[in-house]
This record gives structure tokens, C-alpha cells and sequence, in this order.
């Protein structure tokens, strides 16, 4: 039996878009303008510090979210790979991709003036943020490590929309005829 969910399956979706990006980079900016934007499209939109309830644990409540949208946008900003549960949300959204968990198929990358080959080959302060959390993590948690490089070099690889190269990252020029 393949561990693959089928594709077929029926689904509702709670969210068209989950966000996933590093609060600390992008929330005030970027990602703020960026959730307005969709929002007064109408495109129904998962942010944490929007949709979370208090008192719930965050961690299930995001994986949650996650595997009930339908699209995913990871913001990739300069410390999101600091993030140990930036690169968790990755990792999950990525398995849904991958077809190993129900969640997103379409995943849509958006480089926050950083370099897309600098996340896809984990270089620069991708490759930094790595090398940290190899340093930090215990041995016997090295296998999240390896499937957080992985997650990061196939989300870079999708098509997507690099903030520095088109318009200057203004959210209103996000190319929303891919939601």
C-alpha cells in the first residue's frame, strides 16, 4: 500500500492560501500588505496571528491550517531559516506537495530580497541558519536538519515570485492570477 494520499480524494479546504513566513522579518511589512491584499480579493487567507485561537498550542493548530488550504505562499525572508518552526511548517507543506499528508498541492515560493539560488542551494545566510541548527540540534535529531535542507531546495525550485527582480516586492503587484 503506498503511503501516498490519492489525489482524488474529495476535500474541503478551510483556507484558499496559508501563509508561512518569519514573523520577525515580514510580519509589520511585506506579509501585512501582502494578507491585506488577498483578503480584499476575497481569497480566504491562514496567518497565525490571525486565525489562531488563544490558548491552543500552536503546533497543531498550524499543522492544522496547513493541511486545510488549499494553496500554500512561503515568504522566504532573510532569517527564515533561523526559524526552527518556520522550516517545520516547510517541511509539512512540502510533504503535502509531495502527496505524503493531505494539504496544499500548489506551493508558491516568494523571495523577500533574498536570493532564490541562495535557498535552493543553501548558501549565504540559508546555509548559515543550517549550519547553526546542525551545531545546536542533538545527533539523534539530525534527520529534521536533513529534511529541512530538502524542504528548502525543492520549495526554491518551484516558480515563483522574486520580490527584488519584479516590482519591488509591492504586494499589489503579486501575480495573484496563480491563486
Amino acid at each position: 500500500m503506498s503511503s501516498k494520499i490519492s489525489h482524488h480524494e474529495s476535500r474541503t479546504w478551510n483556507y484558499d492560501v496559508f501563509l508561512s513566513f518569519r514573523g520577525e522579518d515580514t510580519r509589520k511589512t511585506f506579509t501585512d500588505h501582502l494578507y491585506a491584499a488577498l483578503n480584499q480579493r476575497g481569497i480566504h487567507t491562514f496567518r497565525d496571528d490571525e486565525e489562531l485561537e488563544r490558548g491552543m498550542s500552536i503546533s497543531p493548530e498550524l499543522l492544522k491550517a496547513i493541511e486545510s488550504s488549499r494553496i500554500a505562499i512561503v515568504v522566504f525572508s532573510k532569517d527564515y531559516a533561523s526559524s526552527k518552526w518556520c522550516l517545520e511548517e516547510l517541511a509539512k507543506i512540502i510533504d503535502c506537495i509531495n502527496g505524503y499528508s493531505k494539504g496544499p498541492r500548489t506551493v508558491f515560493p516568494v523571495f523577500y530580497h533574498v536570493d532564490p539560488s541562495d535557498v535552493q542551494k543553501l548558501q549565504g545566510c540559508y546555509g548559515e541558519a543550517m549550519e547553526r541548527h546542525e551545531r545546536e540540534l542533538p545527533v539523534q535529531e539530525m534527520e529534521k536538519v536533513r529534511r529541512w535542507r530538502s524542504a528548502l531546495s525543492r520549495a526554491a525550485s518551484l516558480s515563483g515570485w522574486d520580490v527584488k527582480r519584479d516590482n519591488g516586492g509591492y504586494p499589489y503587484s503579486f501575480p495573484y492570477s496563480y491563486l
